[in-house]
């Protein structure tokens, strides 16, 4: 699973400033313990102490150090059972004063083998990908759960077999089931279709699934994917870092708008770069964009082209512009009240 450098260094600085917080408030409630009870104190510091006592009466020269080693452990015990018993007379579990550990999965370390821990700072790094998400995609207010079919006909339009609600009940169904299976299968779509017909408000719907399911997400428009590569290619420091590498590794590559930037020999060869690597190294790519095959066709290479209508599921959007029609809808409501 890739990750985001930038995202993952902001989710660490969190998590390791919550459990020093946390571990600060463990020693505090340790602290006040000790001070009601002071022979407490003196038990636990005897505990913590036994098993450096068992090394050195295990090195110790001359004498038994076996029968050193069983003193120390009975007395180990000894002391644990009155541990257990002061606690228990202050209405306290036996296990209050174990070690403090945030996140038993992964010894707090936050990592599981070569992944982040679910438990902790896959969490972290969850909300801070959402939070980056958020500055360009609404994942609150566009999601599965709030998608509606209510503004798409159910009368025939122009040369389609489908009316625009059926069709869009068909998307729908394969948007829903793309996110719910990432992970297990690794699949492109190509979204395409006039604006206000609902691409990107389901773009932020898998977006919010696929990240909320532990994997990384990269969502950006045409015009400024390739002005990173432009800054990569052309060595314009000034404005940063090379920040691509995410844009090739990251588990999900949403591209939006395809179509609206200014086509170059360049930009060619940028977008063959994006899709070919991708495709190699399967990682998944979701394309929308305001144009139909042929006008894709038309304006990119046959390389491409070949790529996207061979390896993406073409979804075509089509009806009445949503946004248009609800803006409408809310106007005629604002106007009767």
């Amino acid at each position: 699973m890739a990750y985001d450098g930038e995202i993952l260094r902001r989710a660490r600085e969190k998590y390791e400033a919550d459990k020093r917080d946390r571990r600060n408030a463990y020693e505090a409630q340790r602290e006040t313990l000790f001070r009601k009870q002071p022979r407490l104190r003196e038990v636990d510091r005897q505990i913590r102490s036994a098993p450096g006592r068992v090394l050195a009466a295990a090195l110790r020269k001359g004498g038994d150090p076996l029968s050193a080693v069983e003193r120390l452990k009975r007395e180990s015990l000894s002391l644990q059972k009155e541990r257990k018993n002061i606690l228990l007379q202050m209405g306290l579990p036996e296990n209050f004063l174990g070690e403090f550990v945030m996140c038993r999965v992964c010894g707090d370390s936050g990592y599981c083998q070569d992944r982040l821990c679910p438990g902790c700072l896959g969490k972290y790094y969850t909300r801070e990908q959402n939070a980056e998400l958020s500055r360009m995609l609404n994942l609150t207010g566009q999601s599965f759960e709030t998608f509606s079919l209510d503004f798409y006909s159910n009368q025939r339009y122009q040369n389609y077999t489908k009316s625009p609600r059926k069709n869009m009940e068909g998307i729908f169904n394969i948007c829903v089931n793309y996110a719910r299976e990432f992970g297990i299968k690794s699949e492109n779509l190509l979204l395409s279709g006039s604006p206000g017909l609902g691409k990107t408000f389901l773009s932020a719907a898998i977006a919010r699934e696929v990240v909320n399911k532990g994997f990384s997400v990269a969502y950006d428009t045409a015009s400024r994917i390739f002005e990173r590569f432009e800054n990569r290619k052309f060595g314009r420091e000034d404005t940063g870092a090379d920040d691509t590498g995410n844009i090739m590794s990251c588990d999900l590559l949403i591209l939006d708008d395809l179509g609206t930037e200014m086509i170059t020999a360049f930009i060619q060869s940028a977008l063959y770069e994006i899709i070919n690597t991708r495709l190699l190294e399967k990682k998944s790519t979701i394309i929308s964009t305001n144009l139909d095959a042929e006008q894709l066709q038309k304006r990119y290479s046959p390389q491409i082209f070949s790529r996207l209508l061979g390896e993406y599921q073409y979804l075509p959007f089509y009806g009445k512009d949503i946004r248009g029609l609800k803006d409408e809808t809310q106007k005629n409501q604002w106007n009767r009240s």
